[in-house]
């Protein structure tokens, strides 16, 4: 009756063409460093959000865009959809994205700690701790992905 719908109907894929059909998320990921890393980024940047959203309305973007961003990547990075992608150097990506983060953070949330509302410094508690997670993110993504590149092209 379904006969379209057939596995054997269909005609075989080949290589990593196979692999990169639909959006299949890796489960494994989740539990890695990096998967952590990013869960917590985002749980961070939406307490943030929240906070944000109670006392001082103004400085909502900023962790919103980064609560997008994180979750923007924690998608390509969980489903392998970024491998797509091969001309973007995700790496250097993603530690730009931390170091921007990084920034952003560190201004907003010392900028809405002089309102003395109670949201707001609890926003800027989180965002301390935000900043060094990103911080130790971007340290592991240098450590691991930059800095053995950088010695290889060197060696050549």
């Amino acid at each position: 009756m379904f006969s379209a719908w057939n596995r054997r109907d269909r005609p075989p894929e080949e290589g990593a063409a196979a692999e990169l059909q639909g959006f299949a998320v890796d489960k494994t990921f989740f539990s890695s460093l990096k998967g952590i890393l990013l869960e917590t980024e985002l749980a961070l940047t939406f307490i943030i959000f929240i906070c944000f959203t109670a006392s001082i309305s103004a400085y909502m973007a900023a962790a919103l865009l980064e609560f997008l961003i994180t979750l923007t990547f924690l998608f390509f990075y969980a489903t392998q959809y970024y491998q797509r992608f091969d001309q973007l150097n995700w790496p250097c990506l993603d530690f730009l994205r931390c170091l921007s983060a990084i920034i952003i953070f560190l201004v907003v949330s010392f900028a809405a700690v002089t309102s003395r509302e109670g949201a707001a410094i609890a926003a800027f508690v989180f965002g301390i701790i935000l900043v060094s997670v990103f911080a130790y993110d971007a340290f592991k993504i240098y450590r691991t992905e930059m800095v053995p590149r950088a010695t290889q092209g060197t060696q050549q």
